[in-house]
């Protein structure tokens, strides 16, 4: 089943973990080895999760790497799917060898 208007991992991050807690940027950041730029840019949905942050995530965060790609994967299908018109395409009928 899929989520409407399913949130970008770093809005996710913001409300549930950031925001509550009082976490700085820079203090997440610096956990995950990685420059507060580039965290930054994930929290504002301008960056995506990579399986790479999603290690970094899992490890500050808690929740499983794989947890992480799949909310960015939610959003990205959600998101193509109001961009991308597939009405006209045809699927390809295969026969049974």
């Amino acid at each position: 089943m899929s989520m409407y208007n399913p949130p970008h991992p770093g809005e996710f991050i913001r409300e549930i973990y950031i925001e509550p807690y009082g976490l700085s940027i820079r203090s997440i950041a610096s956990n995950m080895n990685v420059a507060p730029s580039t965290l930054t840019r994930l929290l504002n949905g301008v960056s995506n999760v990579s399986p790479e942050m999603a290690l970094r995530l899992s490890r500050v965060f808690g929740r499983s790497p794989e947890s992480w790609l799949a909310m960015q994967d939610h959003y990205s299908l959600w998101f193509a799917k109001k961009k991308i018109n597939i009405k006209d395409l045809k699927k390809i009928e295969l026969e049974s060898v």
